[in-house]
Order: C-alpha cells, then sequence, then structure tokens
C-alpha cells in the first residue's frame, strides 16, 4: 500500500528533514506519526501526497512512484488520497454541500453521482442536516468533518490527516476521532500526525515516532512517549 525506500530530504537552506526513511504501512492499517517540532513529521506527512518532494529514495503508493511520477500525473494519483488539514482549507463562498461537491466536480463526475455520493459521506460525518450551510455558519468541529467529508468523498484507498484535532477542544476532538475509526473500519488506511497524547494513549493504533528526521520508534500499538 504505502512503501517508503531510503528516503531522505534536504531543503535548499541546507536543512536535512529526512534521513534514510524506510517504511511500510499495509492496506487498512491506522498509524499515528508522532515526534516533537521540528522532527520531520510534517516533511513525511507532505511527501505521502508529493506536497514534497523527497531529495533521493522511493515512496510507492497504489504502486505509483510518487518520485518518479511526471508533474502532470500528480492531480490523478492525489485522486486516490485523501488529504485532512488541520486549518480545514475550506472554501468561505460555498456550502457545505458544495465544498464536499468541488472534489468530485474537478475530476467531472456526473451530477447524479455527486448528488448521491456528496449526501453519502455528508451521512457518515454527521452533517447531512448543515448541507446548505456556509463555513462561517458552523463551528470548528463541524468544519472539521466537512473536510473530511471532502477528502474521502472520491473513496480514496489512503487518508492522510495532518494534525486533524489540532485547533479542536477535546470534546469534539474525540468526536473526529471516532469518526476517523468508523472511515478506518470500512477499510481506508489512514497515516495521522498528531500531538495529542491523550488520543495516542487512548486509541492504541500502530505509532511511528520521528525524531531528528529518522525512525525512533515502531510500535503495533504504541504509546505517545514524549512529555508535551
Amino acid at each position: 500500500m504505502i512503501h517508503m525506500k531510503d528516503v531522505w530530504k534536504t531543503y535548499p537552506n541546507g536543512v536535512m528533514a529526512i534521513n534514510g526513511i524506510n517504511v511500510d504501512i499495509d492496506k487498512g492499517e491506522f498509524v499515528y506519526v508522532v515526534g516533537p517540532s521540528g522532527a520531520g513529521k510534517s516533511t513525511f506527512i507532505k511527501m505521502m501526497y508529493r506536497e514534497e518532494k523527497p531529495t533521493r529514495g522511493d515512496i510507492i503508493i497504489n504502486r505509483n512512484n510518487l518520485v518518479k511520477v511526471k508533474e502532470r500525473h500528480i492531480p490523478y494519483i492525489r485522486r486516490n488520497i485523501g488529504v485532512i488539514f488541520q486549518d480545514f482549507k475550506l472554501l468561505p463562498n460555498l456550502s457545505v454541500y458544495e465544498n464536499v461537491a468541488f472534489a468530485m466536480e474537478v475530476i467531472e463526475e456526473s451530477k447524479s453521482n455527486i448528488r448521491r455520493r456528496v449526501m453519502k459521506v455528508l451521512e457518515i460525518v454527521r452533517l447531512k442536516n448543515k448541507a446548505r450551510f456556509f463555513p462561517h455558519e458552523i463551528s470548528g468541529g463541524e468544519q472539521q468533518r466537512v473536510a473530511i467529508a471532502r477528502a474521502i468523498v472520491n473513496n480514496p484507498s489512503v487518508l492522510i490527516a495532518d494534525e486533524p484535532t489540532g485547533n479542536l477542544d477535546p470534546e469534539t476532538s474525540w468526536e473526529i476521532m471516532h469518526i476517523l475509526e468508523e472511515i478506518n473500519e470500512r477499510g481506508t488506511t489512514i497515516v495521522m500526525a498528531t500531538h495529542n497524547k491523550e488520543i495516542v494513549n487512548t486509541l492504541r493504533k500502530r505509532v511511528i515516532a520521528i525524531e531528528d528526521g529518522r525512525i525512533a520508534r515502531d510500535e503495533v500499538k504504541g504509546d505517545y512517549g514524549y512529555e508535551r
């Protein structure tokens, strides 16, 4: 599913963010990526959807090598990789329904398929009754649920979540996590970068800990392991 082999990333300013990482993530896994600030977590996550490109090494997702693929093919590969951001990145002038539908419109799905699928995923994230609302009319937790719906509307095999609970209160964070668990149980592979120690230690999943650009720990049902 996800295969990283001898991956390195050095930025133009000389900062080495990732140092020779090797990782395999199987279909259907739920993986937390943890580590102190500046350890390389964001770079690790961004390379999975080709926001960043490694200096060397291979990253293979769904049999596509993201290092070797041509730029014009990246949008097609991303159709099968959903991404959830900490700051939601919703379009403020579009309704909840339109924000989610937009992800299907860009791949030229039919209107009937769009309506059916959008309402389905809004039901999954428990926002079917907010379809006509605009982002400023709903809470932060609801905005994040819209972002999740948008990320899964094209039925991706992989869901990348970059600090999805980072801007949310504890109660809302748990709501988001329960939704992500349900999505994972449907067969979607989830890779989630997080600083939330309580979530990691309560909902035990595989933990990949990154320190100084290297994998310091890779544990099944691991714990957070860092003081905040």
